[in-house]
């Protein structure tokens, strides 16, 4: 099998994340992979290994034909076998099938509304789903959606997955605040991942403990909900408690200046960073949404709270802050479940079983 992973741009986002870990993972263990970004390069260029086969496609509009014959050279020209659309790529996946019957694609799911299925917007999907030899869904939620809503065929759930040794890089990011007492939210400002609660738990955090920050590290798109948060931000005068950075290439120097990792999300598939919180390794409070539920073991390896209970959230936090041997033993303990569960090597192998069988 030759495989190409597909994605619409290399922003530090989970679905990116992703199709860059299958990209490198892969190149070990086939001997050959690709991955081609379609639209936008990003913060993720550089974490590309340099053995993986790399194009940029410079897409302009959903319908680019001249991209989408430049895709069309580079999987003939690499003998490529295999497809791995991800998210939002799978529809220049599905019209490359039109063109290449013979070529095997596969659309991978990382929707992160999953609590809100039901509102999902699914015609392109209905449309093309009979182009795809599989589907991957990224929680148990997605692939009965994909099994029942559009009658996919050949339909797996994969946990997303972290590499066993992940690239190191030059540290590039400083936290402000004080060492020791920070608070990471690793997280693109989308409105499923309830920023505002957040920052309702900041408020009262200013409160009752001044001198803890919040360090929200991801994508900004500088729309309406970007601007509605740093209006709050202000309105709260949370300016010395709450710090905005936009996409970090240096994931890892960021963990390693924090001390507590949150996700307060309304929706989720299956983040990537709890995966990466897990393996720094951090104590982490988050809401019960996606997988998570199944994922952390509540009060061993983390601590779960109801969607929307800031409330409740500030004050588990506020207990997690209070026990550091609690927070130690925490941290610990989900690092022994990510390492046992959602490490590359045992989904590879379930993922390459699985292609095989198509």
């Amino acid at each position: 099998m030759r495989i190409l992973q597909l994605i619409d741009s290399l922003e530090a986002g989970g679905a990116e994340r992703m199709a860059v870990n299958y990209a490198n993972a892969l190149v070990d263990t086939l001997g050959f992979s690709a991955l081609v970004a379609t639209r936008k390069e990003g913060a993720l260029l550089e974490q590309i290994d340099s053995k993986v086969t790399y194009l940029f496609l410079h897409k302009k509009r959903q319908l680019d034909f001249g991209a989408l014959w430049r895709l069309r050279s580079f999987v003939l020209q690499h003998s490529i076998t295999h497809i791995h659309a991800h998210s939002t790529s799978f529809f220049i996946a599905f019209l490359l099938k039109m063109t290449m019957p013979s070529l095997k694609i596969i659309r991978h799911d990382h929707y992160g509304n999953a609590s809100f299925l039901a509102k999902r917007p699914c015609k392109v999907l209905q449309f093309t789903t009979f182009g795809f030899s599989g589907v991957i869904a990224v929680n148990q939620q997605l692939k009965d959606w994909s099994e029942k809503r559009l009658k996919a065929r050949n339909v797996i759930y994969l946990p997303n997955f972290i590499p066993l040794a992940p690239k190191k890089y030059t540290k590039i990011t400083c936290l402000n605040g004080r060492a020791g007492k920070r608070i990471i939210v690793l997280a693109n400002l989308r409105p499923q991942k309830n920023h505002f609660m957040l920052l309702d738990v900041a408020a009262q955090m200013k409160l009752s403990h001044p001198d803890w920050t919040f360090h929200l590290v991801g994508k900004d798109f500088n729309d309406e909900y970007s601007l509605a948060i740093k209006n709050k931000i202000r309105a709260l005068q949370l300016e010395n408690q709450v710090f905005l950075y936009g996409s970090r290439a240096d994931i890892n120097c960021v963990l390693n200046q924090s001390d507590i990792g949150i996700l307060t999300s309304a929706s989720e598939g299956l983040p990537v960073a709890l995966l990466e919180y897990g393996m720094q390794p951090l104590p982490v409070v988050v809401t019960a949404v996606g997988e998570l539920p199944n994922i952390i073991n509540n009060g061993l390896n983390g601590w779960l709270v109801p969607s929307n209970e800031g409330v409740l959230f500030y004050k588990v936090l506020i207990t997690l802050i209070s026990d550091p041997s609690m927070r130690n033993r925490m941290a610990l303990a989900l690092q022994q479940t990510v390492l046992e569960g959602y490490f590359s090597k045992g989904v590879l192998r379930k993922y390459i079983q699985w292609l095989e069988n198509l």
